[in-house]
C-alpha cells in the first residue's frame, strides 16, 4: 500500500526522500526531477574532475587568450593570469551552490524553489535555459564543422558539398548530443570519464606540434593593446569579470551534477582539481597555437577547427577532427543541455519529462542558429555572423546572472542555514508560490547594470557586472529576509 506522507531519511550527512502520495501526486514532481537516492550518488572526485576537464577543453576556451588580448587590452601574460584568477574565483559559488545538490540530491530548478518560490523559480530557470540553448547552438555549429571536415578528409566528394556539408554535420552532431542526454546521467558520466584523458592527450600533442614554431619569450614580450601609460588595473578587472562570466551559468546549475556526488568532499576536491588548471592550460595552448599558426599554415588562425583544417595530411585531419568532435560533445552535453532539460521540466513536471525537455532544448538551439544554417545553405545572403553576435550577447547576458548566484548562496547558507524541507520543495503548502524577496534582489542589480550602460560615472558597475550583481543581490536578499522572514526561513526542516 502506498504511504500517504513522504519520509526523509539521513545517511552520513546525505538526505533522501521516500515519496508518499503527497509528493507523488503533486504537480511539482516527476521521476526525473526527484531527489537522487543515496545509492544513486556514485560520482567520486575523479568523475567530477573528468566532468570539468571535459567541459573546459572546448573551442571557446581555446580562444579566450586571444579575446582578452584583442578586445580587453591585456598582454599575453596578463590574459593568462586573468583566466587563472577568474576560475579560482568562480570556484566559490560553484562549490557553495553544489552543497545543497549533494546533501539533498536535488537539481537546480528545485533548489531555486526555496529562494524564488515554487512557481517563481520558473523565471530564473527559463533565463538560464535560454543562455544554455544559445551556447548549445554555437557549440553544435563547431561540432558540425568538425564532422564536415572529418568526412571531407575521408571522402573527397564530401568536400564539394561546402556549406551543405556543414549543415548536415550540424544536424548529425545535434542528434548525437540529444541522444547522449536522453540516455541519462550515467551516459554523461562515462562520456566525460573516457574523453578527459583523450582531450589532455590532444592538448599535449598540439603543444608538441606548435612549440618549435614559436618563441615563448617573444610571445610574452608582445606589448598590450591599450593606450600607452594606461593603468592595467581597470583593463585587468574588466577581463577578469568577463572570464568569471564564462562559467557564471554553471555556478547556478551545478546542483544538476552535484546531486550525483558521493560526498561534499568529492564535489569540492573534484572541482578544485578539474576547473582552474584545465582552463588555464588549454587557454595557454590557444595562445601558443595562435602565435605559431603563421609558421604552421601561413596565416593567423585563432580557432583549432580551422587551424587543423589547414593541415595537408588527411589522416591527421581525420584523427584531430574525431577528437574535437569528442571534446565538443563532452562540453555540450554537460554544460548546455542538462540545465535547460531540467529547467523546462520545472515548468510542468507532469507534462514535460526528460525526453520531451531534451527535444525542446534541441529545437530552441536549432531555432537560434537557423539564420546561420540558412546562410550556409545559400538560401539567404548576410554579412551578419550569428556565432559572433550570440557569443558577445551570451557573455554579457551571463554577467546578469550574478545576482541569482548571490541569492542562492545567501538563501541556503544564511537564511535557511543549510536546512530545507525536502518534501516541501515538491508540494505547494510549505514554500510560497512566489518569493518576491528573490525577485527584488534580482531586479535591482540588473536594473542598475542596464542603467550604468548610459553613464560614464557608473560604467564600472557594468564592467564588473558579475561581482557587483552577485554581491548586491545577496545583500538585498539577506536584508529583506532578515527584516521580514518568511515562515520557511524561521521554521526550516529537513
Amino acid at each position: 500500500m502506498q504511504q500517504i506522507r513522504s519520509q526523509v531519511t539521513e545517511r552520513d550527512g546525505l538526505f533522501e526522500l521516500e515519496a508518499g502520495s503527497d509528493v507523488l501526486d503533486s504537480p511539482r514532481y516527476n521521476h526525473d526531477m526527484a531527489p537522487t537516492k543515496v545509492h544513486e550518488r556514485t560520482w567520486n572526485k575523479w568523475h567530477i574532475t573528468a566532468l570539468w576537464v571535459g567541459m573546459a577543453i572546448c573551442v571557446p576556451t581555446y580562444t579566450l587568450g586571444g579575446v582578452l588580448t584583442a578586445y580587453f587590452g591585456l598582454s599575453v601574460g596578463e590574459a593568462l593570469l586573468a583566466i587563472l584568477f577568474a576560475n579560482i574565483i568562480v570556484l566559490i559559488p560553484l562549490t557553495l551552490n553544489a552543497f545543497p545538490g549533494t546533501k539533498y540530491g536535488i537539481p537546480f530548478p528545485v533548489l531555486l524553489r526555496s529562494s524564488f518560490g515554487i512557481l517563481g523559480s520558473n523565471i530564473p530557470c527559463l533565463i538560464r535555459a535560454l543562455v544554455a540553448c544559445g551556447w548549445f547552438g554555437i557549440q553544435t555549429m563547431f561540432g558540425g564543422l568538425a564532422i564536415h571536415l572529418f568526412l571531407g578528409s575521408v571522402f573527397d566528394d564530401w568536400k564539394a558539398l561546402g556549406g551543405t556539408g556543414e549543415v548536415i554535420g550540424f544536424m548529425l552532431f545535434w542528434a548525437l548530443n540529444l541522444w547522449v542526454v536522453i540516455r541519462g546521467a550515467d551516459s554523461i558520466k562515462w562520456l566525460e570519464t573516457l574523453s578527459a584523458p583523450l582531450l589532455v592527450l590532444v592538448g599535449v600533442g598540439l603543444l608538441v606540434w606548435a612549440m618549435p614554431n614559436v618563441s615563448m619569450s617573444e610571445l610574452m614580450a608582445i606589448p598590450a593593446k591599450r593606450p600607452e601609460g594606461a593603468s592595467v588595473v581597470s583593463y585587468f578587472a574588466a577581463g577578469l569579470t568577463a572570464m568569471v562570466g564564462f562559467w557564471a551559468t554553471l555556478s547556478l546549475n551545478i546542483p544538476d551534477f552535484s546531486r550525483y556526488a558521493k560526498s561534499q568532499k568529492d564535489q569540492i576536491v573534484g572541482q578544485i582539481i578539474g576547473l582552474p588548471l584545465t582552463m588555464f592550460l588549454f587557454a595557454s595552448l590557444g595562445v601558443v597555437m595562435t602565435a605559431a599558426s603563421v609558421k604552421l599554415v601561413g596565416v593567423t588562425v585563432s580557432d583549432p577547427v580551422t587551424l587543423i583544417g589547414h593541415i595537408q595530411s588527411p589522416v591527421w585531419v581525420a584523427l584531430a577532427m574525431a577528437l574535437i568532435i569528442i571534446a565538443t560533445l563532452s562540453t555540450n552535453t554537460a554544460a548546455n543541455i542538462v540545465s535547460p532539460t531540467n529547467d523546462f521540466q520545472n515548468v510542468a513536471p507532469k507534462v514535460i519529462n526528460r525526453t520531451k525537455a531534451v527535444m525542446l532544448t534541441g529545437l530552441v538551439g536549432l531555432a537560434l542558429m537557423a539564420h546561420e544554417l540558412l546562410k550556409k545553405l545559400g538560401l539567404i545572403v548576410s554579412d551578419l555572423s550569428l556565432e559572433t553576435v550570440y557569443s558577445n550577447w551570451l557573455l554579457g547576458y551571463s554577467s546578469l546572472l550574478g545576482p541569482i548566484a548571490g541569492i542562492m548562496v545567501v538563501d541556503y547558507f544564511l537564511i535557511k542555514k543549510q536546512q530545507l524541507d525536502l518534501a516541501g520543495l515538491y508540494r505547494d503548502d510549505v514554500y510560497p508560490a512566489w518569493n518576491w524577496f528573490g525577485f527584488i534582489a534580482f531586479g535591482v542589480p540588473v536594473a542598475l547594470t542596464l542603467l550604468s550602460l548610459g553613464s560614464d560615472a557608473f560604467s564600472w558597475f557594468y564592467s564588473y557586472g558579475w561581482f557587483t550583481g552577485s554581491v548586491l543581490g545577496g545583500l538585498i536578499y539577506y536584508g529583506l529576509s532578515v527584516m521580514r522572514p518568511s515562515p520557511t526561513a524561521v521554521k526550516s526542516a529537513v
